[in-house]
């Protein structure tokens, strides 16, 4: 595929002289809170808005003594003055209110903040409901959690021989794993959106789970005394600007034609409003711009903000180029890769000159002597017949002993990949591939992915290999056995998720665990390995109480209890699937992010545990052709096996390479549901409006948030956008309610009360908005019968 390259090239800019700082409807300049801190003239000098920034001596002093806390800057789109960051002892977040109090830092950014006065916090009202409070706006879960069963016990290990042998003792008990398969597959009438993903979704299931950018699903059910406290900050430093800078929007005149501006600049409003709106320099708009402003009014621009200084509420920035029209798919699509910074150019000459040019390429002489050579075998790939990047497979074969010897086999991506290469570079800065609805951006070339390291059948290719042996009870000790070989795969393909898929998961899983251990073990303080923390305590405390008030019985102990809970506490047809989800999500919310990082950088072992997975090491390996840290793990994995030499990373170099792959494995999973929300709101543009059964799962003073069932998104019903006479929002115990009563269609009759609680089944109607390529929901008028009550609901 051909793209212009995404990489921009920006020349800095000064802040112009007279930059206005009103505040604009748009909504990036001062919140209500913020309006003392608006510009004013004094004898033509401006006074700042922002406060100046910190020195890097005195953040540093600060976060040594604990008076300075660093976290990243998740703000609310909904609510753009709204922002937080976690907090680092598991409570609540902390709220940072207003434009000003974030002093310039952008959604995604690692910022410094300092706590305010006591007095200056903000203050959560019982009867608010504000779920706000956590700032979870954009859910991110470790892909773990969405796995296959696992062995209760930790997997052991010892190193008698040449190979890695890692024992695990299994026992009888039920199998241990995160939240199950509910995040990802719906069945029976409860589907989730999937429209053609081409990620093969093996052990880490990347596929998203389609929501609004808007649906913020934290439960706020505390019992609150009169008032509470939420610990409120500033921002005083930003210490990785993580956001592009970049944003797709649309170009505006400025208002007032008198003004020098307005013969200077234009004015860029971001289509994400938690970017501020961007003066622009005229020369860089289209030339009859300022004649014929209405031609651009639906034309989709990127920009890029380049300064903002104190005294401004608005930034200044440099405009990249025209899109095309908006709500048109490729457009869009653009836009949003660009946003997220993900590279979409085609790779370059110097790149694939890295790769060999003559084909078929054939396996060097050299390289069987260095490799255990498993071509007799019967090893074979389970993927669709469409997959053209098949970089695993397995193998199995009984024993004389009458036990299996099973095999997971990984294509040697990295044999392709020389360190320090234009190839490896450019594979390290991509760091992964990204999945959207229509196409995929990969992480290598073609050639490598499809022909070199595609394990397709009947031919000769290099792989790394995990092989152990079984009892034919799939239990007693497993062995695994590491080693480097050639393999030849033959393809049996499916379409649906089966129990094959399954199958592939978790052998995928044991590898990854096996990798893990082998690598620590040899390189104890250079190993790449991916932790997952526990739950954020106060907001698990929360759910707990919670559920307990509507008297489930759920268990908290570990992820695989509570996968058996959940699985335990409903049923299997399309309600009780519908009520599962719902509270498979309510328990998603206090999970944090599974993490890459160095074990040289973290000194407590404990913390290297992967909470989802209930093992004391992991780390990723078995897709090399689309994330590079399994790149980075084969490379050590074979310097374990004397294949080559320890790369020359020290642990700060691959601490800082495990964080830009997090990062971006971050943006790939956000452009990926953006390009599914993409693709759904052009199906409600042209289809809609779309009817669909649907559960709430959050309630909050004046919206709620719902599960709809035939498509499986989640939206925000706001009851502004309902024809009613009023709502009242309550709390019965813990559980939260609102009552809607509805305005009569005939006056005669009388008005219909509607009471919405967590699980209650509603009728939804999805339809586009026309001034963006967005959707909203709203509810069906119940009839003059009323809805139906809680226990009709059940009986349907």
């Amino acid at each position: 595929m051909s793209h212009p390259d995404c990489r921009l090239n920006f020349r800095p800019l000064g802040t112009p002289r007279g930059v206005s700082s009103v505040v604009g409807p748009h909504g990036v300049g001062a919140s209500p809170g913020d309006k003392k801190a608006k510009s004013k003239s004094v004898r033509g000098k401006k006074k700042s808005i922002f406060e100046t920034y910190m020195s890097k001596e005195d953040v540093s002093e600060g976060l040594k003594r604990g008076t300075l806390i660093q976290g990243v800057l998740r703000i609310n789109p909904k609510k753009f003055h709204e922002a937080f960051i976690p907090s680092p002892d598991g409570d609540r977040d902390i709220f940072i209110d207003g434009v000003v109090a974030r002093n310039r830092a952008l959604n995604g950014d690692l910022v410094v903040v300092k706590l305010l006065p006591e007095e200056q916090w903000k203050v959560i009202k019982p009867e608010s409901n504000d779920k706000e409070t956590e700032g979870t706006d954009e859910l991110d879960l470790p892909e773990e959690l969405c796995g296959s069963h696992l062995p209760q016990q930790s997997v052991k290990g010892y190193n008698d021989s040449p190979d890695v042998i890692i024992e695990a003792q299994f026992d009888d008990s039920d199998s241990e794993d995160g939240h199950g398969n509910t995040q990802n597959v719906l069945v029976d009438g409860v589907q989730k959106l999937s429209v053609c993903v081409h990620d093969k979704g093996k052990e880490d299931a990347d596929a998203p789970v389609t929501k609004d950018e808007s649906t913020s699903m934290s439960q706020d059910t505390r019992v609150l005394s009169e008032k509470s406290l939420q610990r409120s900050a500033k921002v005083v430093y930003i210490l990785d600007k993580k956001h592009s800078r970049a944003a797709t929007g649309f170009l505006k005149l400025l208002a007032d034609k008198n003004s020098e501006l307005f013969r200077k600049y234009a004015l860029f409003s971001p289509s994400d409003h938690r970017v501020p709106r961007i003066y622009v320099p005229l020369k860089d708009c289209p030339q009859d711009f300022v004649t014929r402003p209405k031609d651009y009014a639906n034309t989709l621009f990127i920009c890029r903000i380049v300064d903002w200084k104190e005294d401004s509420n608005f930034a200044l920035g440099h405009l990249a180029k025209s899109l095309g029209q908006a709500g048109e798919i490729e457009p869009e699509t653009e836009g949003i890769l660009t946003e997220y910074g993900v590279d979409f150019s085609d790779f370059s000459s110097e790149v694939l000159d890295c790769l060999p040019q003559g084909l078929p390429w054939t396996i060097p002489p050299e390289e069987f002597s260095k490799r255990r050579d498993l071509r007799k075998d019967c090893i074979f790939t389970i993927d669709p017949s469409t997959a053209r990047d098949l970089d695993d497979a397995l193998s199995c074969k009984p024993l004389a002993d009458g036990n299996f010897e099973v095999g997971v086999h990984i294509a040697d991506v990295s044999y392709f990949v020389p360190e320090g290469s234009p190839l490896d570079k450019v594979a390290a800065e991509r760091a992964t591939s990204v999945y959207l609805v229509q196409k995929v951006v990969p992480m290598l070339p073609r050639l490598l992915c499809e022909e070199l390291c595609s394990l397709h059948p009947m031919t000769d290719k290099l792989t790394f290999s995990v092989i152990w042996t079984l009892t034919p009870e799939g239990k007693l000790k497993l062995a695994f056995t590491l080693d480097h070989e050639t393999g030849l795969p033959q393809g049996c393909h499916i379409y649906e998720y089966r129990d094959s898929n399954k199958l592939v998961e978790e052998f995928m899983l044991l590898a990854n665990m096996a990798v893990a251990h082998k690598t620590y073990r040899a390189f104890p303080e250079r190993a790449l390995l991916r932790r997952h923390p526990p739950p954020q305590t106060k907001m698990l405390n929360d759910l707990m109480e919670f559920c307990d008030q509507m008297g489930l019985p759920m268990d908290f102990s570990s992820a695989g209890a509570l996968n058996k809970s959940l699985t335990k506490t409903f049923g299997d047809d399309k309600y009780s699937l519908a009520r599962k989800e719902v509270l498979t999500n309510m328990c998603s919310r206090p999970m944090q992010m599974a993490l890459y990082f160095c074990s040289g950088t973290l000194r407590d072992q404990a913390q290297f545990r992967h909470y989802a997975l209930n093992v004391p090491l992991y780390t990723h390996f078995t897709s090399p052709i689309r994330r590079f840290a399994d790149v980075l793990v084969h490379r050590l994995l074979a310097a374990t096996l004397g294949y080559r030499e320890l790369p020359d990373l020290e642990p700060d170099a691959l601490q800082k390479q495990a964080d830009h792959c997090n990062d971006r494995r971050m943006a790939s999973k956000r452009v990926q549901e953006l390009s599914t929300g993409l693709f759904f709101a052009i199906l409600v543009k042209e289809s809609g409006p779309l009817e669909s059964e649907a559960m709430v799962l959050g309630v909050l003073n004046q919206a709620f948030d719902v599960l709809v069932l035939r498509y499986g998104v989640q939206k925000r019903v706001y009851c502004n956008a309902l024809p009613l006479r009023s709502h009242h929002f309550q709390r019965v115990g813990k559980k939260p309610e609102l009552t809607l009563v509805w305005e009569p269609e005939d006056l005669e009759q009388e008005p219909v009360q509607q009471v919405v609680t967590i699980f209650s089944l509603v009728e939804v109607v999805l339809r586009a908005e026309t001034s963006a390529l967005k959707y909203s929901a709203t509810l069906k008028r119940p009839g003059p019968e009323g809805p139906p009550g809680p226990q009709e609901a059940e009986e349907a």
